[in-house]
């Protein structure tokens, strides 16, 4: 009788997801995801543990403009006082 290896792959101790060595390898399993399944996926580099990951969520679009304009926060209530630090 043969023994059949059954391939199990290494996951991500933070969030459980399979991990994926380079980023060409994850979109290589995102677009096969796609093909067989016809679900889209995207990839993106974990924070945690530093490899790929598939996420059924697109990316983030790109804010418009400066996200911080150099001025400190101000607060439309009058008589705010913001706490020291």
């Amino acid at each position: 009788m043969r023994h059949v290896y059954h391939f199990v792959p290494r996951r991500c101790p933070s969030s459980n997801k399979i991990m994926y060595r380079n980023k060409a390898v994850a979109q290589q399993a995102a677009d096969e995801g796609y093909l067989e399944r016809g679900t889209r996926l995207w990839i993106y580099q974990c924070e945690y543990c530093g490899t790929w990951h598939l996420t059924h969520h697109p990316p983030l679009e790109p804010l418009e403009g400066p996200v911080w304009n150099g001025k400190k926060p101000r607060s439309r209530h009058r008589g705010y006082k913001p706490r020291r630090r």
